[in-house]
């Protein structure tokens, strides 16, 4: 096929024909003629007034949805009455009467599917003082949380079949639904595989150690081979940790003013790179919890650009805040994996905007108060976060994209993810957008407090969470 474009300017500025007035002839894709007059009857002809020519655009943030969002509601931004009826949306219309209907009326009440975190520590079981499974999925619901992946950061480990049934069993009742992450290895010691299969069975969505790189590399090989008969996801801590021992916060310039033991990004890297290379070898499946750095991102990218089955997840603190926030050794912004360089912020803003990164969790990790208020060198890095997570990436970003943010992680576990129409299970979150708020500790429903986002300003309020038959409604 020819094209021949007419009286076209060329803006190029590393083109001689820059700002030039010229006719082109283009065969097979390819420009074959750059002059001032071109005649060509077998050519089609492209001629408009004040055409002007440059090289193609580029986007370098879109979405589209596919995969895992082909289809979304009708409804979307509209305004409509919801009836729901034994769990289910039964009539979404302009206008609904129904005397026997509970009626949920708030001011500007905004809905979307129910939100899902994919990495929660609660404590239970084994450090019941820092937060129940009761009370944290209480907060969750509060929150505006669904659904949440609870990490295996228990006493004793998730290894074993009844100790994740127990925990799935227990909590049946509430109304946010909690999932597991199965240890990978037997008392999250790195030493020998777990039973996988049989916690898969028990209800395991996932299998990792929590904050434990796997060092034992065969180990790893093996589970990214076994667990391709169910279809199961291993999750990778990427930190070197003989490159991060000891280290208290990003090693950068903060680190040194501050003369403190910095963990450098090549921990991540170094880590990172040895596990999708893994990945690539088994064909298995892999989560990659807490991308921190640039670096990590350019990983995950070209992992997924080469085809292999990954995803990944940045903490919320990570999308706020950078190492920067710790001088004058500021304890409660201490967290794992730490907080880094604004250029590395900025990365993984742009890397969720264009679904390198997945999803968000909040990094909800309840410590002992008189744990975290010690020196800093001291102190337990980690930081709750459930509360707070709405009102500050609605800060961030834009409204669509904060819920596509807290929401498309369902996708990436194999979790239930419908859209709202008439017929669809009623897994609704409740908020309004606009409200502002300064973060208080009287907002904080966590049995633990150390809570790194007290003080900063929130936009947006979670109203509640409608969850089938259950509705938790936001203190």
């Amino acid at each position: 096929m020819k094209f021949l474009l007419k009286n076209a300017t060329l803006i190029d500025t590393k083109s001689p024909f820059h700002f030039k007035t010229k006719d082109f002839l283009i065969s097979n894709g390819k420009i074959v003629a750059l002059e001032d007059h071109i005649d060509d009857d077998s050519a089609k002809i492209i001629n408009y007034k004040n055409l002007h020519v440059s090289s193609s655009w580029f986007d370098p943030s879109v979405s589209f949805g596919e995969p895992g969002f082909e289809t979304k509601s009708t409804f979307h931004f509209k305004t409509k009455d919801f009836l729901i009826s034994n769990g289910k949306i039964v009539a979404l219309e302009d206008h609904i009467d129904d005397d026997s209907a509970k009626i949920i009326n708030y001011k500007n009440l905004h809905v979307s599917s129910s939100w899902f975190d994919p990495s929660v520590s609660f404590g239970e079981p084994g450090f019941e003082e820092r937060e129940t499974l009761e009370n944290g999925l209480y907060t969750a619901a509060q929150s505006g949380f669904g659904g949440v992946l609870l990490n295996p950061d228990t006493t004793p480990a998730l290894d074993s079949h009844a100790s994740v049934k127990h925990l799935i069993d227990k909590t049946n009742s509430a109304a946010t639904k909690l999932y597991v992450t199965g240890a990978l290895s037997k008392g999250n010691n790195g030493d020998q595989i777990a039973e996988l299969n049989d916690l898969y069975l028990a209800g395991a969505k996932a299998f990792g150690d929590y904050k434990k790189h796997q060092n034992n590399t065969h180990l790893l090989r093996i589970a990214l081979d076994y667990i391709q008969s169910f279809n199961g996801i291993i999750q990778s801590y990427p930190m070197e940790s003989t490159l991060s021992e000891k280290g208290l916060m990003h090693e950068g310039e903060h680190s040194i003013h501050m003369g403190v033991r910095g963990i450098p990004t090549i921990a991540e890297t170094i880590a990172l790179s040895r596990d999708l290379e893994l990945l690539a070898y088994t064909h298995g499946r892999m989560h990659i919890n807490f991308i921190s750095s640039s670096a990590g991102v350019a990983l995950v990218r070209k992992a997924k650009q080469d085809g292999l089955r990954v995803s990944a997840s940045v903490g919320l603190p990570h999308l706020l805040y950078t190492d920067e926030d710790l001088r004058g050794f500021n304890s409660p912004f201490r967290i794992e994996p730490p907080l880094r360089s604004k250029e590395d912020r900025q990365a993984l803003r742009e890397a969720l905007l264009d679904g390198t990164i997945d999803m968000v969790t909040t990094l909800h990790e309840p410590i002992n108060i008189e744990l975290k208020q010690l020196e800093f060198e001291y102190c337990v890095p980690g930081s709750i976060g459930l509360e707070a997570a709405f009102g500050l990436l609605n800060r961030i970003f834009t409204l669509e994209k904060t819920i596509s943010f807290l929401t498309r992680g369902k996708t990436a576990f194999d979790l239930p993810s419908h859209s709202i129409t008439v017929g669809s299970d009623a897994n609704l979150t409740l908020f309004d957008p606009s409200k502002q708020y300064t973060l208080a500790l009287e907002h904080l429903i966590s049995t633990s407090k150390n809570c790194m986002h007290l003080g900063q300003e929130m936009h947006g309020k979670v109203l509640g969470c409608l969850i089938e038959n259950q509705f938790v409604e936001s203190k």
